[in-house]
Order: C-alpha cells, then structure tokens, then sequence
C-alpha cells in the first residue's frame, strides 16, 4: 500500500508535480514538450518556464499553455531549475530540456514509485534518442548502449520529491553541466535511494556537426574539476573517461554489427574527451 496523501494537498488527492524548463530560443520544440506534458495520465501537473531572455517566440508560445513564465537574465541552467522550484507549488519536481516530449504515463509512473517507497529521493526516466542526420544518429547510437536499459555511470535523475530536492538545497549553482550527475549523487549521499522508471523521454538530439557537442563538453567541463572534488571522484575513470565505461566492452557484438555508426561514435567520443579534458584542465587550473 503507498502512503495517502494528505495535508495541504487533501486525504487521496493526487499530487501536484511541478514541471520544470529552463529555455533559450527554443520556439521549434517547446510546444511539443508542452504538449506531451499536457496529455499525461496524471492530470495534476503545473507547468513552469524559466527563459532566459530569449529572441524568438519561445515565451510567447510558452504563455498560450501555461501562466508560470518567467524570465532569467543570463542564467545558468541550475539558476533557472532552482528558480523554477522556488516559484513551484508541487510535492514533486520533473526537470525537463525543452527538446524533450513524454510519454503519456512519465508522470504517472515516477509519482506511483516515489508514493510507495519514502525512501527513494530521485527518480531517473530512461530516454530515446530522436534522430534525423547522421550525427544524431551517432549520438542516438550512443546513448542506447545505457539511456533504455539503464547504466549507473551515467543515469541521471530528473524526478525528485521536494523534500529531498530542497533538503540538498537544490542543484549546486557553482556547477554547469555536470550538475545532472551532482544533483542525485548528493541526494543518495545523504541516505536516500534512486528509483527508475519504465515509461521513456523522447530525446530530439538536434546536432548538426561532431564539433558543435565538443564545444558544449568544452563549455561544461570548465567547471567539472567542482563536481569530481565535490563528490571525490577519479579525474580519470569511468565517469569522465569514455571509452573506460564498461558498457562498450559488454556490447562489443553491436559495434561491431554496426561499423558505419561505431566509427561516427568513437570520432564523436574522442573529440569529446579532447576538448572536455581542456576544458576540464584550463578551468581546473584558471579556478573557473
């Protein structure tokens, strides 16, 4: 039996889950997220944007489904997820990217979990890459060796019960990019356990060129060197060196049937770790 809820939300009402997304010119994806959010079996769901100033019509098409949209200034995507919170009134918080969708039971499921076990601090929502060019489709190729069946190397939770979310204080402000892994790790660390669901995100991948993710890996990783020495982790391991991740030797049979794509993911990988390692080094060593 899962506990009842009750108190301000009423004896066996169904939670209120606070959505949150933070956005920046994101007028070709935002509506469907909405949308999918929208058409989830849990119907009590608030939806609340956090833009940073954007140029195109992300706000205007965000206000047409939803009154909570507000704007931060040149903010960090910790500063608009915890901003986020601060305006939400659920007893659970889903963070999302604006070029995700849901499937319809998401929401349902992750709520059914942290209801039944008052133990579980975070909940990780596998994800399917959605993909249109060759390099998405490298990237797609990628993740599925961990997003579906799940890797605890590189699961990161996006559904939290408010009391553990704001016990931890939030996602750490000081952290950009690695704050998905940090956020969950800090949460089981204070005796908390992470829950994972069945139900799937759709990812839209949106890359057009293997040099436009190394520059993102570059940009985060100037401030991983926090992350690591915060959660006393190896610079070199599993986490930060990719080709040390266990998951690769195991499918060795599917890289080897797909050469086209494996050859598009090791080029992609080895960019990655070359620009996130100067990256890594010139903030480690410039106290980024």
């Amino acid at each position: 039996m899962g506990k009842s809820n009750k108190g301000k939300y009423g004896t066996n009402r169904k939670p209120l889950v606070s959505v949150i997304i933070p956005a920046y010119n994101e007028e070709k994806v935002i509506e469907g997220l909405i949308d999918s959010i929208k058409k989830q079996s849990h119907k009590r769901i608030e939806t609340i944007v956090v833009d940073d100033a954007s140029v195109d019509k992300t706000v205007e098409i965000a206000k047409k489904f939803t009154k909570l949209v507000f704007t931060r200034r040149h903010a960090e995507r910790s500063v608009q997820r915890n901003y986020g919170a601060s305006k939400a009134g659920g007893e659970y918080f889903l963070f999302l990217d604006a070029d995700m969708e849901l499937t319809s039971d998401v929401v349902k499921e992750c709520v059914e979990l942290a209801t039944k076990n008052a133990k579980i601090g975070a909940i990780v929502i596998p994800e399917e890459s959605v993909a249109s060019n060759y390099w998405e489709k490298v990237k797609a190729f990628e993740r599925s060796f961990y997003n579906i069946e799940g890797d605890k190397i590189t699961d990161a939770a996006r559904f939290f019960p408010r009391e553990a979310f704001e016990k931890v204080g939030g996602y750490d402000e000081s952290i950009t990019g690695p704050e998905d892994w940090d956020l969950p790790d800090t949460i089981r660390n204070i005796g908390y356990k992470i829950g994972r669901i069945n139900s799937i995100i759709y990812h839209y991948e949106r890359i057009n060129s293997p040099f436009k993710i190394a520059r993102k890996k570059f940009y985060y990783a100037l401030k991983s060197h926090r992350y690591l020495k915060k959660q006393n982790i190896s610079t070199f391991g599993p986490k930060t060196v990719y080709f040390l991740r266990p998951v690769f030797y195991r499918e060795w049979v599917r890289i080897l049937g797909h050469p086209v794509l494996s050859l598009g993911m090791f080029l992609m990988l080895s960019l990655e770790l070359v620009y996130g390692g100067l990256g890594f080094f010139i903030g480690k060593f410039t106290n980024k």
